[in-house]
């Protein structure tokens, strides 16, 4: 299977918010709008954050409802028709809709920034160790087959770091000391940690370490990724920065600036108690050691 080079979710995200703000711009709210589309608020809603495909008919419907010109009802028809295109992950039935979501944002991301306090992230981690925490994750009792495939899925997602079209985006992690003691023996840690120096060689990829001697920070309620995207063109304004925050069912999306602010913030406070670069690398080499003993 070939990785898809830009995800399908961003023009269904472009394609919600501009929705979303003819309404607002009636101005309709969500309960006058369900009433005159005749839908529910669910599908209003899954419309409108491009959790779901929609179908230019719909996009019709909505845009005379919304009293759109034929100019601006055509472009949004054309975007609907680009957001059917399936990603690579689409090949994987058991994934839940609010992950392909971020999947097809992941995808299509110029710079992720990633701070993580207990565990390793995906897309760093070794085969092993996505073994070992799968089959130990939320969902129990899942069969070999389902944790391989899901194991297969996660190694597939690392290929975004390694493309040439479009361009591999840069990763920032930032990990707590805690997630390289946190694990599932020696055989596997040993091996994640020396893919972690492996991973850190790269040159979009930087891994620092914050230790437990800085005492805490701003980033204690928990693990969050920043997604930054490329402008693709210049007549279509780049996604906005967006936070994903993953929960055991669920997630959520934060995208309006001063969420952004506040999360960016914490992220430059991250920075600067975390270790720098060789110092990150030299902490992963002594957990290393640790391990093998």
């Amino acid at each position: 299977m070939s990785t898809d080079n830009s995800g399908s979710t961003v023009p269904r995200r472009q394609l919600g918010r501009a929705l979303r703000q003819l309404r607002e711009a009636v101005p309709l709210t969500v309960v006058e709008a369900v009433a005159a589309l005749e839908w529910s608020k669910p599908r209003l809603w899954r419309y409108e954050t491009g959790q779901v495909p929609i179908h230019p008919n719909d996009v019709d419907v909505m845009c005379r409802a919304y009293g759109a010109d034929t100019n601006v009802t055509e472009a949004l028809k054309e975007l609907a028709r680009q957001s059917k295109a399936k990603g690579w992950w689409h090949a994987y039935s058991d994934i839940p809709e609010w992950f392909q979501l971020f999947l097809g944002m992941e995808s299509a991301a110029s710079r992720l920034r990633q701070y993580e306090a207990e565990v390793i992230p995906g897309l760093l981690q070794s085969p092993g160790y996505a073994r070992a925490i799968i089959s130990r994750g939320p969902i129990k009792g899942l069969p070999p087959d389902a944790v391989e495939r899901r194991t297969e899925m996660r190694m597939q997602r690392q290929r975004i770091l390694t493309r040439r079209e479009p361009k591999a985006p840069e990763l920032d992690v930032i990990l707590s000391e805690s997630a390289l003691l946190r694990g599932f023996g020696p055989e596997v840690m040993t091996d994640q940690l020396s893919c972690l120096l492996a991973f850190s060689e790269r040159p979009n990829v930087s891994i620092r370490v914050i230790p437990f001697s800085v005492g805490p920070h701003t980033a204690y309620q928990g693990p969050f990724v920043i997604l930054d995207f490329p402008r693709e063109s210049s007549a279509r304004d780049p996604e906005p920065t967006t936070i994903y925050q993953e929960l055991p069912t669920g997630s959520l999306y934060l995208d309006k600036a001063e969420e952004v602010e506040t999360y960016s913030a914490i992220w430059d406070d991250l920075s600067t108690v975390a270790l720098d670069l060789p110092a990150s690398r030299a902490a992963i080499e002594e957990k290393i050691k640790e391990w093998s003993r």
